[in-house]
């Protein structure tokens, strides 16, 4: 079996770095992508990955990114979609432009993101692209408006891209986490069950074992949540 490609953009700290242990230990190689890589360096040694910095809504950079890994590892198996910006506040006070930079990030950046895999994989006839949907996908919350936007135009673009690519060999999946991950959101001391959030390993085992599934039973949408979660 030859070693599969993985990369992921907006990788950070949480889900992103848990999966790329989790891959790591699979022998995968992969691409990191983040607007900072200086962050990456850690997980970098670990995992022995390599980092990309690049902003997820400028065009250029990302197919940059992607002819990079071409020529480095060969065109990408599994395509994980994590960036996003939560900006938020009252709708009276949100800056305009800060607005549209969030959602360029988290919306077109998808697109950017996905269109770049697409040409790849479909020349191949095969590959995942798998996008991080949030409780804001599909539940839009008080002063967080601008996250929520975003989020609802990337289940859109799954959805979608699902539709389309399917047929033609391409795994397309949207994840729901709906709760806080607990790298992300969890302090110490704090009252309530240890696994009350979302623990970013397990998530990523279950990203691992849907880029897997046999196309007779794919995937197209997954809602996770922590078992004290409301619905």
């Amino acid at each position: 079996m030859t070693q599969q490609t993985a990369v992921i953009v907006g990788a950070g700290k949480g889900l992103s770095a848990s999966l790329a242990r989790r891959l790591a230990k699979e022998g995968f190689h992969i691409a990191l992508v983040a607007r900072d890589v200086d962050k990456l360096t850690g997980l970098v040694a670990e995992t022995g990955a390599r980092a990309f910095a690049a902003d997820a809504q400028v065009a250029p950079a990302i197919e940059g990114v992607f002819a990079e890994v071409d020529q480095i590892f060969g065109p990408p198996d599994l395509v994980v979609f994590n960036a996003a910006m939560r900006y938020r506040g009252p709708v009276e006070l949100l800056d305009p432009v800060d607005v549209m930079d969030a959602y360029a990030v988290g919306a077109f950046g998808g697109f950017l993101t996905a269109q770049a895999a697409a040409r790849r994989m479909l020349a191949r006839g095969s590959g995942s692209l798998f996008f991080t949907g949030a409780t804001a996908s599909v539940k839009a919350m008080p002063h967080s408006v601008p996250f929520a936007m975003a989020k609802f135009a990337l289940r859109a673009l799954a959805q979608g891209l699902a539709r389309e690519l399917g047929p033609r060999g391409i795994h397309v999946a949207h994840f729901i986490i709906d709760g806080g991950i607990a790298s992300s959101w969890a302090t110490q001391g704090e009252g309530g069950p240890a696994d009350k959030w979302l623990d970013p390993d397990a998530i990523a085992e279950t990203y691992l074992s849907v880029h897997r599934q046999h196309r007779s039973a794919w995937t197209s949408e997954m809602e996770l949540r922590p078992w004290v979660e409301k619905f």
